[in-house]
């Protein structure tokens, strides 16, 4: 799948824009995208990381919580699958940024909406599908 341009998606991020979409499509999205989802959002909350890395997390999100992107979520499976490569791109571009405590934060609010088994899919977050 070749990767979209997600970066003029910055503009559509938003805190409540974000907690809105992600608790509409938490069980649809699956574990693997909210867990990504969750990393970047609380990442992009520290001081540690760089404005660049800060601006590319922006536009990864804002293209999750658009409804205009290259393959609309209105298609099962492929309408998540675009969000998921850009979410994927960009985490494994802060990884060495993601904190424990990020990991923590992102791991516990998973389990306000998913099941133990269903959690254990984000131990192959970076799998290629």
């Amino acid at each position: 799948m070749e990767l979209p341009d997600f970066m003029p998606y910055s503009d559509r991020f938003s805190s409540k824009t974000f907690v809105e979409k992600i608790s509409r499509i938490a069980k649809r999205a699956g574990s693997k995208l909210v867990y990504a989802a969750l990393i970047l959002y609380y990442t992009l909350q520290s001081d540690k990381v760089s404005v660049k890395d800060k601006a590319i997390i922006i536009a990864a999100l804002g293209y999750l919580i658009s409804p205009l992107d290259t393959i609309p979520d209105a298609f099962p499976i492929l309408g998540l699958g675009d969000d998921m490569a850009v979410l994927i791109y960009v985490l494994k571009k802060v990884w060495g940024d993601v904190s424990d405590e990020v990991k923590q934060k992102a791991h516990e609010k998973l389990a306000k909406w998913f099941d133990t088994e269903e959690i254990e899919e984000i131990n192959t977050l970076f799998d290629e599908e």
